[in-house]
């Protein structure tokens, strides 16, 4: 029977621990990125938003309005500096809107 180990581990440390090991960072950053688009832009831009991407440290939103992605593109350094406060990382530094 194997020895059991006393020391002490937080959730928080296990969990980090089973996302490195397995490789989860990029999956669990895109989940991470989703939640914060919608957090951040209210319902009425997540209605119209068709997709989010993380490709590196780019985020690509594709959107069903082109009035919509033109409004946004305006905001875009704005939008970024948000999503990486909300993030509480540097996970995005550019953002491409289609």
């Amino acid at each position: 029977m194997a020895k059991r180990q006393n020391e002490f581990h937080s959730i928080q440390e296990l969990m980090s621990d089973v996302i490195e090991e397995n490789k989860l960072s990029k999956g669990m950053n895109l989940i991470s990125v989703k939640d914060a688009w919608a957090k951040l832009m209210g319902n009425g831009v997540v209605s119209y938003t068709q997709n989010i991407e993380l490709n590196g440290k780019t985020l690509i939103v594709n959107l069903k309005s082109s009035v919509l992605r033109e409004e946004l593109s305006y905001g875009k350094a704005k939008i970024l500096k948000m999503m990486n406060e909300e993030l509480g990382a540097n996970l995005i530094s550019k953002i491409i809107l289609s």
